[in-house]
């Protein structure tokens, strides 16, 4: 059976596809855009690692003792990393888990910007 479109049913038809291609360049641009960290925006998120990460030869205690790695100067790239791995599950150090678990994908990007800017 062959279809055929009426004169009528053709511009309805083209309108609809003209729609379908709007809604999909539109999907399409409605990605999220890129989180990029602000150094500035950080000061006031800092305060919960400076106790731990902004003393030089600072060992903890808990859960046992280690030696807290100073985090200035690093590059942005691998404390986004770090964080990230806290939050999820696949770094396992409590104190670090929870910290990173309040953090929001923009105060990672701030905070990572932030440390990488130190020296």
């Amino acid at each position: 059976m062959k279809l055929s479109i009426t004169k009528r049913a053709a511009p309805a038809l083209a309108a609809l596809a003209a729609c379908a291609a709007v809604g999909s360049a539109a999907a399409q641009s409605a990605a999220p855009a890129p989180i990029t960290g602000n150094a500035e925006a950080a000061r006031d998120k800092v305060s919960m690692c400076i106790g731990c990460h902004g003393i030089p030869g600072y060992r903890a205690s808990f859960p046992e003792v280690y030696s807290v790695p100073m985090i200035a100067g690093q590059n942005a790239k691998y404390i986004e990393s770090a964080l990230k791995e806290y939050a999820s599950g696949a770094r396992s150090h409590p104190t670090m888990v929870g910290i990173a678990k309040s953090l929001s994908e923009q105060d990672i990007a701030d905070v990572a910007a932030y440390y990488s800017n130190l020296k």
